[in-house]
């Protein structure tokens, strides 16, 4: 066991800087700009810039099914799969040759009894964290979390084996002039060499197939850690830890088509297989993961099915990105704040509508207003994606649409031909193109267009958001009559979802001033 700050490895203490070329290290600094063999962006340090982004998860050629006015249509939508592991590619035939017996040490119940991963443990904060990960506008370093260290320590160790499918810091990259500050990566590589993959974007909720492709079919050389909270209250590191199938491990593991340095998949709980639908205890986790990582230019990300998510299994990305993302300096007006002081805004002034939520008086406050308004939006079969910036201060939420119209017919070719399935990252202004066309002829209003196709229209937007906020308050109001009651020795089970929103009109919520705006 090693304490916090003490990674039991060379490997740990030696991380790759992103302004590395491949192969070299060098200990992990406070950067100001991305370098890409002989191209060089200049970041623009703000309070919520920072070096990560997550990655779109795109789709194949399939026949979908689309809902529309009461009446079912097959549709057909060309779709770019996305590969996150090396046993996802063929995985079928692989199955089918293998007969019985697995030989490829993954997570599954043939090769988990005495399997051994490292282990990462920790505290769990009642408060929100302070201004350690906002970004300054000197030159002081930003201090190296433990976490932080050890995940680009151990990234970059799976580089230098090869896991990944191509070399992502050789991908070109840049910032697209403007005023918004819109980002352009290409990578030509991601899309290619996939197998179509069958994807519903009718629904939100699924179940969880265990036949197709999941987490537990990875090879644990692809898994960094386990993540989870220390029982004493101490962060700790184990390098050597046991798999313990019944508490079902949550894990931290590579995405083998990265978008950017120190791309990763958060895995909650993953034996136990859960699909991809948002709830409390797994929204938790990923915002102390934010919060352990310690930095802000580490994000992470969440892709609902109908948004872009392609693995029905439960999972949020995250990666490194050392130049502010257009949706974190975008204005915000603020809306309302709940009766726990979480304070919800609305983004103004920027292509894609959507909510912004901080503060609260403790950290599961923050993370239970967020989840809550998922879970609404799940149960509603609307699909959305979320940023976790500022190391988990500030969370965006983007119901959106783009899925939609392209089964309708209503997205330009032009916008379909590049291929670009708008998801979390992009949605943040990280476009990933697939093409060197789309690549040098990106420009700001390119990028504005495409994302306003995304963008729920103002009247849906509002009445989407009137519901969050009602089932917020709810739920709010919930909470409060359990305490209530629980006092008088009633045992009711807290509030599961936010089902019930149309039960009542409890509505615990502090009206904001309107029209406040706030310049990032």
């Amino acid at each position: 066991m090693i304490g916090k700050g003490k990674v039991g490895c060379q490997r740990g203490r030696q991380v790759a800087d992103i302004t590395a070329i491949h192969g070299v290290t060098r200990p992990l600094i406070h950067v100001r700009s991305v370098r890409r063999k002989l191209d060089i962006i200049q970041s623009n340090p703000s309070a919520h810039g920072g070096r990560g982004a997550l990655p779109s998860e795109g789709g194949s050629p399939s026949d979908l099914l689309f809902l529309a006015g009461g009446e079912r249509m097959m549709l057909r939508i060309k779709r770019v799969p996305t590969v996150v592991s090396n046993y996802q590619k063929d995985e079928g035939e692989d199955a089918a040759r293998r007969g019985g017996g697995c030989g490829r040490n993954c997570l599954q119940k043939c090769c988990i009894p005495g399997a051994k991963l490292p282990l990462y443990t920790f505290k769990r904060a009642e408060e929100i964290p302070g201004d350690k990960c906002v970004l300054e506008h000197d030159d002081n370093q930003a201090p190296v979390a433990f976490l932080d260290s050890l995940l680009l320590g151990q990234w970059e160790d799976r580089m230098q084996r090869g896991l990944f499918r191509y070399d992502v810091t050789a991908c070109e990259t840049k910032v697209i002039p403007g005023r918004c500050g819109f980002m352009a990566q290409l990578n030509e590589g991601r899309h290619l060499k996939k197998r179509p993959t069958e994807f519903r974007v009718d629904k939100v909720l699924q179940p969880f197939d265990g036949n197709k492709f999941n987490f537990t079919k990875v090879g644990q050389e692809e898994v960094l850690f386990q993540f989870d909270a220390s029982e004493d209250g101490e962060v700790q590191f184990f390098p050597d830890a046991p798999v313990d199938a019944d508490s079902s491990p949550s894990v931290v593991a590579i995405n083998v088509s990265p978008i950017e340095y120190g791309h990763v998949l958060l895995i909650p709980r993953i034996l136990e297989c859960l699909p991809q639908r948002i709830d409390r205890e797994s929204f938790l986790l990923a915002l102390y993961m934010a919060i352990e990582a310690g930095n802000p230019y580490f994000r992470l990300g969440y892709n609902s099915l109908g948004a872009f998510a392609t693995i029905n299994h439960l999972h949020f990305q995250a990666y490194y990105l050392a130049v502010p993302f257009p949706i974190e300096k975008a204005p915000t007006r603020k809306v309302t704040t709940l009766g726990d002081g979480v304070k919800i805004s609305e983004l103004f002034d920027y292509p894609v509508r959507g909510l912004v939520f901080e503060g609260g008086n403790t950290l599961q406050d923050l993370s239970n207003a967020v989840s809550d308004a998922c879970i609404f939006l799940q149960d509603n079969n609307i699909p959305h994606n979320v940023l976790i910036a500022d190391c988990g201060k500030r969370i965006f939420l983007l119901p959106q649409c783009y899925a939609e119209k392209q089964a309708l017919g209503e997205v330009s070719s032009e916008l379909l031909d590049t291929q670009v399935n708008p998801a979390v990252w992009e949605i943040s202004g990280h476009m990933v193109l697939k093409r060197k066309k789309d690549y040098e002829e990106a420009s700001e209003e390119n990028a504005w267009r495409l994302l306003a196709e995304v963008s729920l229209s103002e009247e849906r937007f509002e009445e989407v958001k009137a519901l969050i906020f009602e089932a917020c308050s709810y739920t709010l109001s919930e909470k409060e009559d359990e305490h209530l009651t629980q006092g008088a020795g009633d045992d009711k089970p807290p509030l599961e979802g936010t089902g019930s929103i149309n039960k009542g009109r409890n509505c615990n919520m502090v009206s904001g001033t309107q029209e406040c705006l706030v310049l990032q």
